[in-house]
């Protein structure tokens, strides 16, 4: 597989217990290959007219592009936001093990 059959999806999460929540679904149904989890994010962004500030987790997922759709709709039906933060990007290079390993995983 080439490097750009794969991508990072960035999602935030209001606390620990729903990270790994989502983190743990989307290994265990070979979703991603692994889901890092990064505490103590401090995000500011506008919600419904107003500036608000909120202390977040934030999931690296490790996925192939081909299962974007799936990703998508596990972190929409777990995620207790309204509108949970899922971008993607997709990625330019990897060392050759790493991505036979997040190939292997996600099969």
């Amino acid at each position: 597989m080439k490097s750009n059959e794969f991508m990072l999806v960035w999602s935030t999460c209001p606390d620990r217990p729903t990270a790994d929540l989502l983190a743990r679904h989307l290994v265990e149904q070979r979703l991603a290959a692994c889901v890092t989890v990064l505490p103590a994010a401090a995000s500011t962004y506008r919600w419904r007219a107003a500036v608000e500030t909120a202390d977040e987790f934030v999931l690296m997922i490790k996925t192939r592009q081909a299962l974007w759709v799936e990703v998508e709709a596990a972190v929409q039906a777990l995620h207790p936001y309204e509108v949970p933060e899922l971008i993607a990007v997709p990625l330019a290079a990897g060392s050759g093990p790493y991505l036979d390993w997040l190939e292997e995983s996600t099969e």
